[in-house]
């Protein structure tokens, strides 16, 4: 899942692809690294964050999303948002996915719209929301209350209608949690994954790397990847990276390294 934000405010590359015209050029490349989902953002949820107005996040994202389906972008297209108006308007102008950083909690009708559009959802994990969620962040057990919560946040996507094989967890790395907390979630993975349902994984350059690494967030390549790979190997099957070509070679030999098997991206003779 490669990340695209058309935002000036995220927190690695916010403002690279505020113009429309950049946003699309960026993912047409993301596909063409390797992407098979990109995901387009009209509102940062970096800690701190404000919210921005839907009609000012519509304003970001729907032109990105159109013209991105005009040049033919071969990836499915996911649309970040908690905004029941904006998700609407982004499936109408072509994508395919929901990406509810709230899990349905910030609008509970944007179940009922993937229900019944048959999008592909992910439901993430977070503590409070992205103003106040670093503040202090405490759990007597990071996995099991996130657990609970994804568990909690299924069946009410089930009961809306959203059908199973439609919906990906997202433990929300970063999202409310201290670098432990990040550590935790990251070596447990398999519990979670344990669910049932694809593991959605971001850390692309988020802090905790930087705290691990003391690297600056446009160096952070490195720190992604081995978390990225790790996270592969405790069941982790969706990565939302900046980063798309360097970490899906990184994963493509992870995997090759685990099943034995492996495939040429340029067919030979």
């Amino acid at each position: 899942m490669g990340i695209l934000n058309v935002t000036p405010d995220s927190f690695s590359d916010g403002g690279r692809f505020f113009e429309h015209s950049a946003a699309i050029a960026h993912g047409l490349e993301l596909a063409a690294e390797g992407a098979e989902l990109v995901d387009v953002g009209g509102e940062s949820t970096r800690p701190g964050a404000r919210p921005v107005p839907a009609g000012e996040e519509l304003r970001r994202v729907i032109p990105v999303i159109e013209g991105l389906r005009a040049a033919g972008l071969g990836a499915q297209i996911s649309i970040d948002t908690s905004k029941l108006g904006v998700a609407r308007a982004a499936l109408d102008a072509g994508a395919s996915y929901v990406n509810d950083v709230t899990a349905f909690r910030s609008e509970p009708g944007l179940a009922r719209l993937v229900a019944e559009r048959d999008a592909d959802c992910c439901l993430m994990h977070m503590l409070g929301e992205p103003r106040t969620m670093q503040r202090s962040p405490h759990y007597d057990d990071v996995v099991g209350e996130v657990r609970a919560f994804l568990e909690q946040r299924v069946e009410f996507a089930l009961a809306a209608g959203v059908r199973r094989e439609r919906i990906m967890l997202d433990p929300g790395i970063g999202f409310g949690k201290t670098v432990e907390h990040n550590l935790e979630l990251l070596r447990r993975l398999d519990e979670l994954a344990g669910l049932g349902f694809p593991i959605v994984i971001g850390t692309s350059r988020k802090s905790f790397l930087g705290r691990i690494t003391e690297r600056p967030e446009l160096e952070r390549l490195a720190g992604t990847i081995a978390s990225c790979v790790m996270a592969f190997e405790r069941g982790a099957s969706v990565f939302r990276v900046h980063d798309v070509g360097a970490v899906g070679d990184a994963l493509a030999v992870a995997a090759a390294t685990v099943t034995g098997r492996w495939t040429t991206k340029t067919p030979t003779s």
